[in-house]
């Protein structure tokens, strides 16, 4: 027996969900959004302790990408800070250098021998000219093996993790990693003042406004459906009756909750062949920064990140530092102690003595950071699936893994606007063709 009846359920409260229940609300559909966790948010989520706001891992939006523009248009106010790269390092063989990240860097780097330094500038400068589209379905390592110098070649391949959060470049899209970069390059990131969570925050509260039902601690468990859906079925038993559903997860919960057993059906198709992206992350909350300057760190031969987050952004008290170390590819077969002890030697390297002044250090061996990779082989962004399920009338997914646009937060927010535009769209045929 139905529970209530409504428009339109939305399966997860992450970015994606609560941005296209928004739109959904506000195109004047009664929307249910249903979360199994305790809070909306997601991977969005910040936690605060001790006057400290640690995000699951680095985030950063990126200025001017699909994401921001989303926020933009549902009213969602972002305010944060633009790391410049100034005091950035290189580690290349144990030994610290100048990150090149500008004309005058580039020139005093000890990364780089003088021809390399030519080579280097040349390619980061053909960086803005180079289209895409054109090179989806070629692998980021065959792009990459054209260059001449290893350590250029390194270098490049490292600011495409720092870009994409991806360590796989031998199946990761060219096409789709150099978009990203231009991105960055071009516009650069924010880091946000108090945490990810502002923005779960300003969703929410966008969502809420225009009507959308928020019910946490709810999880679904499955899609009632004949050939059309007919609604969702909560744990405790209740349906929720609705001849629409957006899932705002990755493609095995879109599989597990459409009851797709069979590997015939889309959905199936998508969990299989999806390759997720991971990271490992170190996130510490510093009473104070050793060496105020030393803000960030890339590894060039090594897939490892550092970054003081809190240099850009508001994140703790006065004095006081938040940083995030990463790996790109989570653990790859290693233990967790031992990934866990190469991130802290890292950080040694970027800010000595850090370890005396540790108000709060948390280790996340295994993030999702992206529910599929953009493969070559699968045609990169443009090869990943549409938010509508098409042998499942009524049913669409939003997420990362999802829409040709972006990555990461960007696809998240594009593919919930495409979704919910899909589906006012669809019902105002139907209505006009009744």
């Amino acid at each position: 027996m139905a529970e209530r009846e409504t428009h339109v359920v939305v399966i997860g409260g992450g970015l994606a969900g609560l941005a296209a229940a928004a739109y959904l609300a506000r195109g004047g559909r009664d929307v249910v959004l249903v979360e199994k966790a305790a809070a909306v948010g997601g991977r969005a989520r910040t936690q605060s302790d001790d006057g400290f706001e640690l995000n699951l891992g680095a985030h950063a939006l990126y200025r001017r990408g699909a994401g921001a523009a989303v926020l933009q248009e549902l009213g969602v106010s972002v305010a944060g800070g633009r790391p410049t790269g100034e005091g950035g390092y290189a580690m290349h063989g144990g030994a610290m250098h100048t990150l090149p990240v500008g004309f005058v860097s580039l020139l005093t780097t000890g990364l780089l021998r003088p021809g390399e330094k030519i080579e280097a500038g040349r390619l980061f400068a053909g960086l803005r000219h180079v289209d895409g589209e054109r090179i989806q379905d070629l692998p980021l390592s065959s792009w990459l093996a054209r260059i001449h110098s290893p350590v250029v070649r390194q270098l490049l391949e490292a600011t495409a993790r720092v870009a994409t959060y991806t360590n796989d470049p031998e199946h990761m899209s060219a096409g789709a990693a150099l978009d990203q970069m231009q991105r960055a390059l071009a516009s650069g990131v924010l880091y946000l003042h108090h945490g990810w969570q502002t923005l779960v925050d300003g969703l929410r509260r966008v969502a809420e406004d225009a009507g959308v039902l928020i019910l946490e601690r709810h999880p679904a468990v499955a899609i009632e459906r004949g050939p059309d859906v007919r609604g969702v079925r909560l744990d405790d038993g209740r349906t929720l009756a609705c001849g629409t559903v957006i899932v705002a997860g990755g493609p095995d919960t879109v599989a597990m909750l459409a009851g797709a057993p069979d590997r015939s059906s889309v959905v199936s198709e998508w969990a299989a062949r999806a390759r997720p992206v991971r990271a490992a992350s170190l996130d510490v909350a510093l009473r104070v920064l050793p060496r105020p300057h030393a803000t960030f760190a890339l590894g060039i031969d090594e897939p490892l990140y550092a970054s003081v987050h809190s240099a850009v952004a508001r994140l703790g008290p006065e004095g006081g530092a938040v940083v995030h170390v990463m790996r790109y590819g989570g653990l790859a077969g290693d233990p967790a102690a031992a990934v866990e002890r190469q991130l802290a030697r890292f950080l040694d390297a970027l800010q000595p003595g850090w370890r005396d002044h540790v108000v709060r250090q948390r280790f996340l061996p295994d993030l999702v950071v992206a529910h599929a990779l953009p493969e070559a082989a699968l045609g990169g962004t443009r090869g990943r699936p549409g938010p509508e399920v098409p042998d499942v009338p009524g049913l669409y997914v939003a997420g990362d893994w999802v829409g040709p646009e972006g990555l990461l937060a960007d696809a998240s927010l594009a593919s919930a606007r495409a979704a919910a535009f899909a589906i006012l769209a669809r019902e105002t045929r139907v209505t006009s063709a009744a």
